[in-house]
């Protein structure tokens, strides 16, 4: 656990990274060490109790299975929120991990340009129909679009490769100086590691 620019980050393992900020949590792994993610959020000083919205930067089951785990109202992008709700195991990727998750329900379903406290909602398909990033000026929570070192989402997975190469090239003019990625380690040399994914990418 630690903190980027007073944003909570557990790293994830087989999970994917979780973040928290304000009552707001990011993603949820898949459910199997969420007494770990609780527990490592609680040290960083956050009331459980304080949660109230899960956000989805998509509807990947090491992003989403924890959701069940928790009593809150879940926010995810509407070109993802189809598969999570028909409880469709090869959108979300469940049956890779051998799950099958059932019918989840989402409460919000986002749209390019809703705003979470100070974060602006990205659309950027890619990995998914409907993944996103969450932006602020300065820190880019960027799920599974994009990492650091150059690396970004696979498009095998219900992604597509022109929508990756769109967003990223997008991503790459924005200013970013903390990148909060899905998995992986983060920098606070966003704009570099943005900039040098679009570069790789756009030589496939």
């Amino acid at each position: 656990m630690r903190k980027i620019n007073g944003i909570v980050m557990v790293e994830g393992n087989v999970d994917c990274n979780v973040y928290v900020f304000q009552d707001v949590l990011i993603d949820t792994g898949t459910g199997k060490n969420m007494d770990y993610i609780l527990k490592s959020i609680q040290e960083a000083g956050v009331n459980l109790d304080d949660l109230s919205l899960i956000v989805n930067t998509h509807n990947h089951y090491d992003h989403v299975g924890g959701n069940q785990c928790l009593d809150l109202k879940v926010a995810m992008h509407q070109e993802d929120a189809q598969a999570m709700e028909n409880g469709d195991d090869i959108a979300t990727a469940a049956i890779m991990f051998g799950e099958s998750m059932g019918k989840m329900k989402v409460d919000w379903k986002l749209q390019e340009g809703d705003k979470i406290h100070d974060f602006e909602v990205l659309h950027t398909p890619g990995h998914t129909r409907g993944g996103i990033c969450l932006y602020d000026g300065k820190t880019l929570i960027s799920g599974d679009t994009v990492f650091t070192d150059g690396g970004f989402g696979r498009m095998d997975l219900g992604g597509n490769v022109q929508d990756m190469r769109e967003s990223l090239k997008r991503l790459s003019k924005l200013e970013v100086k903390y990148l909060l990625p899905g998995h992986g380690p983060c920098t606070d040399e966003g704009s570099k590691h943005i900039q040098l994914a679009y570069k790789i990418l756009k030589t496939i």
